[in-house]
């Protein structure tokens, strides 16, 4: 029976030939409504996945159709969101399983009309087009759904951003998300460019559709192309099946473009022309396929200087970087430390299943105190690890002594000899140390030790400063002044 309420309108006379779109992978579901259809005086066009019913629908113009929730590859919401735009289906009706319940909601947002729970009917069926002859129907209460969940916690990570950097960041982000323009998040890894591409997204008018996330790093080059534009069924070995793209999938939505910086240059090509026209023709396609897509990138390489050096299009550039927006790296941001370390414990003490606990002073001033290469993935990493081994001590490779300038090292005439027995990771962090000290020492006596000047011109807090001073060792030359 429907999910949604009905009323008693009866169904208009429809014409002689009443076509419907059926797609469900249940062979025995799917011959038994086709029966009905038939003896209701319907003709069923029968489909047993969402790709199979995109080549078979292309040239019909249904009265209505129905669509399993459920389908091999393809779901039938995703069928739904992406033949809305090529394929006149006529009023969607989905089929859910008994007890689905956030599908449900999620197939109304991509643009289903109605629901039926299995087992239905045909009459089932018609009884629900009855409702759909006044107004669109309104999606069923339901608890939180996955989506609601993961706002609710974009929201509350959102809320741990307090630094005066970031806070200049989430001013930009407000501008951005109402002005449906390209937008490019810059940022070392790990510093949360995710959680800027998908605030924006929630904040934006596309909130209520998709929101698809490519890494252009994690995909190989040669299946880059059909992961992001799809391909036509025969377009190359083992493409036994029509398959939409991630664009396609995103359409009136956002697509997050992760690593953009790595994207080939024959891609770039095609992606500029994605950003100029609005269209793009899927490997092995005779037709162009049109989509209304906002898209956000995000990188951890300089593309000015990538077009520079003739790796990167600058005319793609010019197109993406319409809002630049920088997320500054955690060492810059040492009040956000306190909080997001409280959080990552509440939240992973939970999924975990063991006690909250509060992290000791001596392991938080080491977090303080810490530069933090990996950011805030890195610190995550870390509150997991402790929490799983119980263990809420300062983790080794925070103990390590502050490094102090190479020029007053005894080993500054041997520069290598300092990293002998060290790790990449280890060699690097120490390096962003000695960089780190040098620009605020500089920056300190050029403002004459005026911290509140040095802080500003530092762009970072006060409070922040005084950390770093303390903790790098520093000390005013009193003759020098």
């Amino acid at each position: 029976m429907s999910l949604l309420n009905a009323d008693p309108t009866p169904v208009p006379a429809p014409p002689s030939e009443r076509p419907v779109l059926l797609v469900d992978a249940d062979s025995d579901q799917r011959r038994r409504l086709a029966a009905q259809l038939q003896n209701a005086g319907y003709i069923p066009v029968i489909a047993s996945s969402g790709e199979d019913a995109l080549e078979r629908a292309a040239q019909k113009r249904f009265v209505f159709s129905l669509v399993a929730v459920r389908l091999p590859g393809m779901s039938g919401i995703d069928f739904v969101r992406l033949a809305r735009t090529s394929v006149q289906l006529g009023a969607v009706i989905m089929i859910a399983e008994p007890g689905m319940t956030a599908p449900i909601v999620e197939a109304i947002q991509a643009g289903a009309d109605n629901v039926v729970r299995r087992p239905c009917t045909v009459d089932d069926v018609e009884a629900t087009l009855r409702g759909q002859a006044g107004s669109r129907p309104r999606a069923p209460a339901a608890p939180p759904t996955g989506n609601e969940e993961a706002t609710e916690r974009l929201e509350r990570e959102l809320a741990l951003l307090v630094s005066s950097q970031t806070r200049e960041m989430k001013e930009v982000m407000e501008q951005a998300a109402r002005a449906d323009v390209t937008v490019l998040v810059c940022g070392d890894t790990g510093v949360g460019k995710e959680l800027v591409a998908r605030a924006i997204h929630v904040r934006s008018a596309r909130r209520r559709a998709p929101f698809i996330k490519v890494n252009c790093a994690a995909v190989p080059r040669e299946l880059l192309e059909s992961e992001l534009f799809g391909h036509e069924r025969g377009a190359f070995t083992g493409a036994h099946e029509r398959k939409p793209g991630k664009f396609e999938l995103a359409h009136s939505g956002t697509i997050f473009l992760d690593e953009i910086g790595e994207l080939h240059p024959a891609l770039q090509a095609k992606m500029l022309h994605v950003l100029q026209d609005g269209e793009f023709s899927r490997i092995g396609g005779r037709h162009n396929v049109t989509i209304d897509v906002r898209v956000i990138c995000a990188t951890n390489r300089d593309l000015a200087r990538e077009v520079a050096a003739n790796r990167f299009r600058e005319d793609l550039f010019y197109r993406l970087n319409v809002i630049n927006i920088f997320v500054p790296p955690l060492r810059e941001r040492i009040d956000e430390i306190h909080g997001l370390a409280k959080y990552f414990v509440g939240r992973y003490a939970r999924a975990f299943g063991v006690p909250e606990c509060e992290i000791p002073p001596e392991t938080m001033d080491a977090f303080m105190k810490y530069a933090w290469p990996g950011n805030v993935r890195e610190l995550e990493n870390v509150i997991k690890r402790m929490l799983v081994l119980k263990d809420l001590s300062p983790p080794r490779e925070l103990r390590e002594p502050a490094t102090v300038p190479v020029a007053n090292r005894p080993d500054a005439a041997e520069p290598f000899a300092a990293t002998k027995g060290l790790s990449l990771k280890e060699i690097s962090r120490r390096a962003v140390l000695e960089a780190e000290r040098e620009a605020i020492r500089r920056a300190l006596e050029q403002n004459r030790w005026n911290r509140v000047k040095t802080a500003r011109m530092l762009k970072i807090s006060y409070r922040a400063l005084l950390y770093k001073i303390k903790d790098m060792g520093l000390k005013q030359d009193l003759a020098a002044s």
